[in-house]
């Protein structure tokens, strides 16, 4: 038979010796002991494992070096690799080593049984017996890459699902053990700076985007979580670090129409709050034409109030009404003024009987305050507002 037409027949046309084949059976718990031996001597990760690690690894190279022996006799056993050598430990495997390591392993069970092929063939067949060793060292590697492969692809179907639970619980403002625990399993490192965003998904919303959607994600926050619910995108951020160009650029992966961000929250459980507030900005951003993309639902919230937002009117009258009402000295009565006399400066002095520099002096301290600036148009509607729904809040108590 010509040689190219005996390399391409390969391990079907490979016979074994009754000799050598007898020999390697008995040397099965030889070979293993000595293999165990050379993972202790040649892996340092090895030596670092626990005795129950240790002790399933030493099985899996057992089985490899038992498996070889069948392989020897019959190469064209059909999934002997998968059942044989790692039989039900594919994911105890790829749960407690790497591939790296596990290729490693591999590489040391092949090697022992390499090394020890003048004694255990029979006279004239150590060529064929190495010729077998590679052969199987090979389908080992082959199916060890496989067995990552669909590990990697359960794990990351189960990750997507649990993801979309966290998310619709978050949304749903569920607090529970069970969410605690989700989160954990899907291995959140953040503790602080939880922000959600919301808005329009790309037509074409696949894992592809996903996966670039939380790659971007990566760069500006240690965690995201991502949600597609019908044509809505939700991205929910953890550990953002610079937020004025995490915001900006995660944005930019959103489908066409305006984008909401939540307020930060303390903790990932209590960011059903900073998703509340995001999709009421989202509902009322429309009454607001030049609203940037990202706009703050905290920006929002002179529309949120008019579109019935509740807790956009608990947070005018929170942060913005009451901090000035209590401090006094006037400057709930200046910017009243202010606001109502066209946003002059010389016209509210006059209806004060104060200087204008007062006037400026008191404006500076509502900006201090509120961190709201009556000087800016946008911003002095957003104070307009909290002095009308806080006035209309006092009334009510009475």
């Amino acid at each position: 038979m010509p040689a190219a037409k005996s390399a391409l027949s390969g391990a079907t046309t490979m016979l074994s010796n009754d000799h050598t084949l007898a020999k390697l059976r008995e040397s099965i718990g030889t070979l293993s002991t000595a293999t165990t031996r050379q993972l202790d001597a040649a892996l340092p990760w090895y030596r670092r494992l626990d005795a129950a690690e240790r002790s399933a690894l030493g099985l899996l190279a057992q089985n490899g070096i038992a498996s070889f022996v069948s392989y020897y006799q019959k190469p064209s056993s059909p999934g002997w690799v998968l059942t044989d050598v790692f039989g039900n430990a594919p994911t105890e495997l790829t749960s407690s080593i790497s591939l790296q390591k596990a290729l490693q392993l591999i590489r040391i069970v092949v090697q022992v049984v390499e090394d020890r092929v003048p004694e255990l063939a029979a006279p004239g067949d150590e060529a064929p017996l190495r010729e077998a060793v590679l052969r199987y060292a090979r389908e080992v590697a082959f199916a060890a890459a496989d067995v990552y492969a669909r590990a990697a692809e359960s794990r990351g179907a189960w990750d997507t699902r649990l993801e979309s639970l966290i998310v619709d619980a978050i949304l749903r403002g569920e607090n529970t053990d069970a969410l605690r625990s989700r989160i954990a399993a899907l291995g959140w490192k953040s503790k602080e700076k939880f922000t959600v965003m919301v808005g329009a998904s790309p037509a074409e919303a696949g894992q592809g985007f996903v996966n670039e959607l939380r790659r971007t994600a990566s760069r500006y926050a240690e965690d995201a979580l991502v949600g597609i619910q019908g044509d809505r995108l939700i991205v929910v951020l953890g550990g953002v670090n610079d937020q004025e160009s995490a915001y900006l650029r995660i944005s930019e992966l959103f489908g066409p129409g305006p984008v909401v961000y939540g307020p930060e929250a303390p903790s990932l459980v209590e960011a059903s709050g900073s998703a509340r507030a995001a999709f009421a900005g989202l509902a009322a951003v429309r009454a607001w034409p030049q609203a940037p993309r990202p706009a703050s639902a905290n920006d929002l919230w002179p529309e949120r109030v008019m579109n019935g937002d509740d807790d956009a009117r608990r947070s005018l009258v929170r942060h913005v009404y009451r901090p000035l009402l209590t401090a006094s000295n006037g400057l709930v009565e200046t910017l009243s003024a202010y606001l109502s006399l066209g946003h002059s400066l010389e016209a509210t002095a006059r209806e004060l009987f104060v200087h204008a520099n007062t006037v400026r002096y008191r404006l500076r301290k509502v900006t201090d305050l509120t961190g709201w600036d009556p000087l800016l148009p946008r911003e002095a509607f957003v104070l307009q507002t909290a002095l009308a729904v806080g006035r209309l809040a006092s009334s009510a108590r009475n």
